[in-house]
């Protein structure tokens, strides 16, 4: 398979955690610090973050990270538009780009080796899509074969790439990945992370 692209959003408020979530700490790193850094071991090129929100403190966390910086002033209008922005700069970027893994920053689960499935996956089965299974869905992080980039450039506002996903699930080639129901969307939800991982780590001793 030719090559891989990455797409991180970053671009949302954080509002029902009352910070930017992309710069919480776990394990030593930021979110966002973590997901950009499994992009790069798994070996995605480039890799584009969307950011809007809190852009300066989210810019001065990427400024050593060599990634592709694109500014989303529309983010409030829906995912739909930082998928459509971060596309088109991975496609202006390299305009040969076989596929792409979208990806966000609130799954702390997600690692170099979570992205190098997929694309083995991919290469695997051929499908046009490979998507992660949890909680009796699918979604991210999913990998998109470029013969679905239009359908993503064309995604509504507020529509995000689920949409796709589920739209032939023939098309679709599952990734069991039950740690991807773990998101940081609430102040709650990082105080359980922080706690299973602690005891995570209690218990490895």
């Amino acid at each position: 398979m030719g090559k891989t692209g990455a797409l991180i959003l970053a671009a949302g408020e954080s509002s029902r955690l009352g910070q930017p979530k992309q710069l919480i700490q776990f394990r030593g790193k930021s979110l966002l610090h973590r997901i950009v850094d499994a992009a790069k071991k798994a070996r995605c090129s480039p890799t584009v973050v969307v950011i809007g929100s809190d852009r300066e403190e989210v810019e001065r966390e990427l400024k050593a990270e060599g990634a592709i910086i694109v500014e989303n002033q529309n983010w409030r209008l829906g995912i739909g538009t930082s998928i459509r922005a971060g596309l088109r700069k991975l496609i202006d970027n390299a305009p040969t780009l076989e596929a792409v893994v979208l990806l966000v920053c609130d799954q702390p689960f997600v690692e170099a080796r979570t992205i190098a499935r997929l694309i083995t996956l991919r290469e695997k089965t051929k499908r046009a899509i490979v998507a992660s299974r949890y909680a009796n869905t699918l979604g991210v992080p999913a990998l998109f074969g470029r013969s679905c980039f239009q359908e993503l450039l064309a995604l509504d506002n507020a529509t995000g790439a689920k949409t796709v996903i589920l739209s032939n699930r023939e098309r679709v080639a599952e990734f069991p990945f039950p740690e991807g129901r773990i998101d940081i969307d609430t102040l709650d939800d990082y105080e359980k992370l922080l706690s299973a991982s602690s005891s995570a780590k209690k218990f490895a001793k």
